[in-house]
């Protein structure tokens, strides 16, 4: 079977890593459906993009919606090859610890790792028929936080201990691994009204190779991962940061 009649589908496709992910994938071949609550911005880059792509509206916290998402998305051509769970509530920071809102913290799991659980157990049966794949997005502040940032930090960490059950218990019928991004610099991606201002050159420097991460240096990887020469490669958790996990850093 040829990548050209693959099938991947993309959560919060729309906007950022997602709309990288999308757009990198159609340009390799795959049919990809993504969703995205975000029905402007979705429909415009179907649009953009053609009729290798197909957006659907639905919100990964609700069961309801991922299931009729999941039901539309493989009758689109049939089948389901691949999911990337990169769908998300973005911005790591929700105050102090003890004012943290219960609601604030619960939207958080709900979006960030009950919505990737939702979308994987909805998608297995139409993935174990093609020996498929799933690829979680994750984020390397599940390893290193900085303060007032404990929803965001337990979701990510939460998708990487999701990330090598589901591969246990889906193996092997269907390859299940992670991807931690570091700092990836989306602006680009974010449809701003005024143009955003230059990275620095110290932004890039303080990494150890040299830059700012991409859209596609994440959506590289997971077309890796999603591909049949990652057969061998389950339950893993690959850190993209420049380095910057592995940088000893101490105040002067």
């Amino acid at each position: 079977m040829t990548n050209e009649a693959r099938v991947v589908l993309v959560t919060g496709g729309a906007r950022g890593i997602g709309r990288g992910l999308v757009q990198f994938l159609a340009d390799r071949g795959w049919q990809v459906a993504f969703c995205d609550v975000d029905r402007e911005q979705g429909e415009w880059l179907q649009e953009r993009l053609g009729d290798q792509v197909r957006y659907f509206q639905a919100d990964v916290a609700s069961e309801a919606e991922v299931a009729g998402m999941i039901r539309a998305a493989t009758d689109w051509h049939g089948r389901l090859d691949a999911v990337i769970n990169n769908a998300g509530l973005a911005g790591p920071e929700s105050g102090p610890v003890e004012e943290l809102d219960l609601a604030v913290w619960q939207r958080r799991l709900d979006v960030n790792l009950t919505g990737p659980f939702l979308v994987t157990k909805h998608a297995v049966p139409h993935l174990r028929k093609n020996g498929g794949a799933v690829v979680n997005i994750a984020s390397t502040r599940a390893l290193q936080s900085e303060p007032d940032t404990e929803a965001y930090a337990a979701t990510k960490g939460g998708i990487v201990a999701l990330t090598h059950a589901l591969a246990m218990s889906l193996g092997p019928e269907i390859r299940v691994n992670c991807i931690s991004p570091g700092w990836i610099d989306t602006r680009a991606w974010q449809d701003m009204e005024e143009k955003a201002p230059p990275l620095s050159e110290s932004d890039h420097r303080q990494h150890p190779a040299g830059r700012v991460g991409e859209p596609r240096d994440i959506a590289s990887l997971a077309a890796f991962l999603i591909s049949e020469e990652a057969g061998f490669i389950t339950g893993q958790n690959y850190v993209v940061d420049g380095g910057m996990t592995r940088k000893m850093i101490y105040e002067d």
